[in-house]
């Protein structure tokens, strides 16, 4: 994906409110979309200093935990999804180790969403990790899509 149209997504999918009851409905959301379509993945939605929702679907791997935590990481740290820091950092090229971020701690692949909301910014962030890059993305944003309207 080209970095204009991930910006474009940040800007749009951006919540009024959300609080531990907006989390359970959009773990709820993307382990529905899990469940149908058989995904192993594991989905992971936290603030810096707490897990809100965490669940690994059938056929996911404990590496897909460290990934959904080194990706959760990265979107938290620069407050943009875990794709575009990767895009960014590739198109220039640079690494997330010249920022000094450990790569046992921070991933630049796919799949970690910042949770903005409305007047406040970021909050937490929405991760999957299990599928391709950005195909752990694009299942993020659709869940936020229908969500969101």
């Amino acid at each position: 994906m080209e970095i204009a149209a991930l910006k474009s997504q940040e800007g749009v999918l951006v919540f009024e409110t959300f609080t531990e009851e907006t989390a359970l409905k959009l773990g709820l959301t993307l382990a529905e979309i899990a469940r149908d379509g058989a995904l192993p993945i594991v989905i992971d939605i936290r603030t810096p200093d707490r897990t809100w929702f965490h669940l690994a679907m059938p056929g996911s791997g404990p590496n897909n935990d460290n990934w959904a935590r080194r990706k959760s990481n990265t979107a938290l740290m620069f407050q943009e999804s875990s794709l575009l820091v990767g895009t960014r950092l590739r198109a220039k090229p640079e690494t997330l180790e010249r920022h000094g971020l450990a790569a046992a701690d921070y991933a630049d692949a796919g799949g970690s969403f910042p949770i903005r909301v409305k007047g406040v910014g970021v909050i937490g962030a929405v991760t999957v990790s299990g599928l391709p890059q950005v195909e752990d993305h694009a299942l993020v944003v659709r869940a936020l899509t229908a969500m969101l309207g």
